[in-house]
Order: structure tokens, then C-alpha cells, then sequence
């Protein structure tokens, strides 16, 4: 019994190693890179054109934002220095007239910046374009090259070090056409 152990424990362990070294070589094969997507944006015209845009419109919108807010602050002011002169109604009606302002305000800062607001929309309709064309890149060098993973090194994915060898960024803006 005890010598069926031993060439039990013997087979086990070539076994094991064939594994390990199976485990190894496919490991080898894997190959990985990197891409710094800040780098590769802030190379890329169209994004830069874009980003000026959506910062143009949100600050009209903004600056709408703020004459309402302006609006019914003025309202609330004119409202504190005549309250002693007011009957109840004007009152009511003064009170009702600088929350509805305020209102107002709200739902159009909602309407522009909320999280499915009009700026969300436009940013989703310039940006995506461009994304969609560095992803299908990144993809295609991928496929060329036979890479496995691509991180972004921009991202906070936790990278410690990352050897410049294996960054593709360069790659990626001469496929999307940019030097």
C-alpha cells in the first residue's frame, strides 16, 4: 500500500508540474499594453474642439442659470424691504412669486445639468464619435498584435509601474491618422 502512495505521490507531482508549466508557457504567450487615453485625446483636434464647445454652452447656460437665480434673489430683497408695508395677500403673492423664481431656477439647472440634462445629451453626441473611433484602433492593434489586455495607464486602475515598451498610445494616434 505504501509503495502505491509513493508512485501515487511521484504521479501527482509530475502532473502538477506538466501544470505548472503548461500554466507558464500560456502565461508567456499572454501579451499586454498599455495606452494613455489623456495623452491620446489631448492629441487628437476633435476632441479639443468639442471639449470648447461643450464648455461654451455650458457656460451660457450657466450664465442663464444664474439671471434666474439673480432673479429671484432680487424678488426676495424687494420682498424683505416692503414686507412691513404689505397686506397678507401681498405677501402670499410676493412669497409665491420668489419661490416660483426660485423654482424656476432649479428646473432649469436640472433641465441643462442634471444627470440626463441637455449638457449629458450633447457631451454623449461629440464625445462618442471619438471614442468609438479610438476604441475600434485599439482594437485593431490589438487584433494585429495579438494583445490580451490593454489598460489605460490614465485610469486609476492601480497600476504601479508599466514599462514604456508595451504603450501602444503612438500607435493608436498614427492608426486613428494623427502624428
Amino acid at each position: 500500500m505504501k509503495k502505491m502512495n509513493l508512485t501515487t505521490t511521484a504521479t501527482l507531482r509530475a502532473m502538477l508540474a506538466i501544470v505548472a508549466l503548461c500554466c507558464s508557457f500560456q502565461a508567456r504567450a499572454q501579451k499586454f499594453a498599455l495606452v494613455d487615453m489623456e495623452y491620446i485625446l489631448k492629441n487628437i483636434p476633435a476632441y479639443e474642439r468639442a471639449n470648447e464647445q461643450l464648455n461654451q454652452v455650458s457656460r451660457k447656460w450657466q450664465a442663464e442659470v444664474e439671471a434666474l437665480t439673480q432673479e429671484a434673489q432680487t424678488l426676495y430683497k424687494k420682498y424683505q424691504s416692503e414686507a412691513v408695508f404689505l397686506s397678507e395677500e401681498q405677501k402670499t403673492k410676493s412669497e409665491e412669486a420668489v419661490v416660483a423664481k426660485e423654482k424656476e431656477a432649479a428646473e432649469l439647472k436640472k433641465k441643462y445639468f442634471g444627470p440626463e440634462g441637455e449638457l449629458y445629451k450633447k457631451r454623449e453626441s461629440l464625445m462618442a464619435p471619438i471614442q468609438e473611433e479610438i476604441y475600434n484602433a485599439v482594437k485593431d492593434i490589438s487584433d494585429q498584435k495579438g494583445y490580451s489586455l490593454i489598460l489605460d495607464r490614465a485610469s486609476d486602475a492601480g497600476i504601479i509601474f508599466a514599462s514604456p515598451k508595451i504603450d501602444i498610445s503612438n500607435e493608436v494616434l498614427t492608426k486613428l491618422g494623427y502624428n
